[in-house]
């Protein structure tokens, strides 16, 4: 059988295009926003409860999706919440009131909360580690283009046909990547089309806990108790506030702030998302590039990822200084690039610090951290937007994500786990029960 050169990066682009899709169908509903204000008469703070419903629905789910992910495996884990998600994303356009949208939007939000411990997951499995902060930025960087993609596509079909059928449009398109995922994706011992040398490749590169699957998987409580694990989830805890408002709240805060119309939302609300794109791709090749510049180990090199990033959101806090709106949207420019910076590096950390058993369940912890924070700063965003104004809000997300530089640099060593405790094999785990 032929065999094709650099299928690890075929896999990774699979990967992408599935977070692309998740996230033009979370973000079909914040480019509606305006529109189902105007037409359904759903305020602010009812818009924000949608937002949380789905906020909180991704959170509670996390730490289930990576359990169901380590437990099925990733191809049929990750197909199984992708059809799930395409199915209530279409079913969004049969909602006539907040509290409907609510219900289908917290049904997506379940379901897309196995996306990102997938797309790590996959990485970890088709990776080494010197590569697996590219891998990681090429995937996340799915979720910038989806939303950068959502406002011209929603405002697209509100416009030509009607806002139920941007949620079926973008439904429909995931359900279609389910199917291909499920027909291409394998693990790198069950693909026949990868060469010998690449699968030595990625398997000499991975760590120990990588290589082997003879390692006692962690529990969900081991891996809570562990310092390790809060040195990633504080910080996430602390920066996710900041894309939950990118994603959720920019064509709203563009809508009441500066009063833009559907075209000048579709013209402008997709240009934080692109600079999104470039802090995940570059936030991917900084790792190993202050590996050699500096001597640091890969942790550490995460570490100066996240620093620079949490600097730069200083620029978005800064919006209430100006009044133009063009300046608006170059500080949101500057602060998509930050964010998804350091979220890349922060995302990769599980799967540096953790064992491959325990990845996807690890990452869905921290992800729940991170989500419990987005739902509440959605809420506060709801109560607070109409009558305080966005400005403090923003500064507040700089501050978040500076406190979180702090803690990742006080509380996450510079090891992973298995060099920390000492390795216990399954026979070994056997004996001490006995």
């Amino acid at each position: 059988m032929r065999k094709i050169k650099g299928l690890r990066w075929y896999m990774i682009g699979l990967v992408t295009l599935g977070t692309v899709l998740g996230y033009l169908t979370r973000n079909t509903i914040a480019v509606a926003a305006p529109t189902l204000q105007t037409e359904l008469h759903i305020t602010t703070q009812q818009y924000s409860y949608i937002v949380a419903a789905y906020s909180a629905c991704y959170t509670l789910m996390q730490p289930v999706a990576g359990y169901v992910l380590d437990l099925l495996g990733t191809k049929v884990g990750y197909a199984v919440f992708a059809v799930l998600w395409a199915i209530f994303c279409a079913a969004t356009a049969m909602a006539g009131s907040w509290g409907g949208f609510a219900l289908a939007r917290g049904a997506v939000g379940a379901a897309e909360a196995a996306m990102i411990p997938a797309g790590l997951k996959a990485s970890s499995e088709w990776f080494p580690a010197k590569e697996r902060s590219v891998a990681v930025g090429y995937f996340n960087v799915g979720s910038s283009i989806g939303a950068m993609l959502a406002p011209p596509l929603v405002v697209w079909a509100i416009m030509a046909h009607s806002w139920q059928m941007a949620f079926i449009i973008t439904g429909v398109l995931s359900m279609a990547w389910a199917l291909c995922w499920l027909v291409f994706y394998k693990h790198p011992k069950q693909q026949t089309k990868l060469s010998d040398e690449e699968r030595d490749y990625i398997i000499s590169g991975q760590e120990a806990q990588h290589q082997t699957g003879n390692t006692r998987k962690m529990s969900a409580l081991e891996i809570i108790r562990n310092r390790q694990f809060w040195g990633i989830a504080l910080p996430r805890f602390l920066a996710e506030p900041a894309w939950g408002t990118f994603n959720a709240w920019i064509p709203l805060f563009m809508f009441k702030v500066y009063g833009f119309n559907l075209k000048e939302i579709a013209l402008f609300a997709w240009m934080p998302m692109l600079f999104a794109d470039f802090g995940c791709i570059i936030g991917g090749y900084l790792p190993p590039l202050f590996q050699r510049w500096f001597g640091v180990n890969l942790i550490v090199s995460r570490k100066l990822v996240v620093t620079m990033g949490a600097v730069l959101m200083i620029a978005p806090g800064t919006i209430g200084l100006f009044t133009s709106p063009y300046v608006a949207i170059a500080l949101l420019c500057v602060g998509g690039f930050a964010h998804q910076a350091l979220s890349g590096a922060l995302i990769t950390l599980s799967s540096d610090v953790f064992g491959r058993n325990e990845v996807a369940t690890a990452n869905g912890l921290t992800g729940m951290a991170a989500w419990t924070a987005s739902t509440m700063f959605a809420l506060v965003v709801g109560a607070l937007a109409d009558t305080l104004g966005f400005s403090p809000l923003f500064a507040a997300l700089a501050v978040f994500d500076l406190l979180g530089a702090v803690v990742i640099w006080t509380v996450l060593k510079n090891k992973p786990i298995s060099e920390l405790t000492p390795t216990v094999t399954a026979p070994q785990a056997a004996v001490a029960r006995s």
